[in-house]
């Protein structure tokens, strides 16, 4: 992996980095030369990534949607850095179901960790950001597209779309830059998680390809190449964006 340093000497935190697109950006968050904090639900999860990740990166168990979980996270970054320069909320679920089967559980649950997450890690993280920090937000392409079977999924991540607006309001003041990132379907374990069976995930995958422009699903590191470009001072006159990373798919 080239290293070109564009986070040199910065610290960061990526919600839901043990795995996936997370996982991918905090690689490479390290490779820009950065210390990355990151947190997972999933003990057993989080310590393998932290392995794969190595001296550079910090693992926080805990799950975005308890904000006393949220507190001792900080509360951690606090004491062994002192600050967030990066913030990449990107922790998220994605439930899947036709409109008459969605249940009140599965609806609290996504708008607990997608939206209600990524609100909290934000305003948590506020005390630690400095000016001029960096906040990317992990939307989707669902948010601008009506699939079926994602109705609670979709208005989760049109939400979030709507906090890069919001906070970038919020935060004008401080010159604190609140992107969007918005994958199409990405090769990764949520997505071979998303659907019953491999069956189902391979139709799937086969559906999407056909009405993607680039005619493949996505890598994880391509997310995070995006992410790496909004973190970073090559992106220094964008702010309140969504930038699309999805092959075309939610463009033509």
């Amino acid at each position: 992996m080239q290293t070109s340093q564009k986070l040199a000497g910065k610290i960061a935190l990526v919600t839901g980095g043990n795995s996936g697109i997370g996982l991918a950006t905090a690689q490479r968050f390290i490779a820009e030369g950065a210390f990355v904090f990151i947190t997972g639900r999933r003990q057993a999860e989080l310590d393998a990534a932290v392995q794969t990740l190595g001296s550079q990166a910090f693992g926080i168990q805990g799950d975005v949607s308890n904000l006393a979980d949220l507190d001792r996270a900080i509360a951690t970054i606090k004491e062994q850095k002192g600050r967030i320069d990066v913030l990449f909320a990107n922790a998220g679920i994605a439930e899947l179901a036709t409109l008459d089967a969605v249940t009140e559980a599965q609806y609290d649950r996504q708008f607990d960790i997608n939206v209600k997450g990524t609100f909290f890690t934000v305003q948590k993280a506020l005390p630690l950001l400095p000016d001029g920090a960096a906040i990317v937000l992990m939307a989707s392409i669902v948010g601008s597209k009506g699939f079926e079977s994602n109705s609670v999924y979709s208005a989760t991540k049109a939400a979030i779309r709507s906090l890069a607006r919001t906070l970038t309001a919020d935060l004008k003041a401080r010159k604190i830059r609140v992107n969007a990132v918005s994958p199409g379907p990405i090769e990764t374990p949520a997505l071979n998680k998303a659907l019953d069976s491999p069956e189902q995930v391979a139709q799937f995958k086969a559906q999407m390809v056909s009405i993607i422009p680039l005619s493949r699903v996505g890598d994880a590191d391509e997310i995070a190449k995006a992410v790496v470009f909004l973190a970073s001072d090559d992106s220094s006159y964008v702010t309140g964006a969504e930038l699309f990373v999805d092959g075309g798919m939610a463009q033509v």
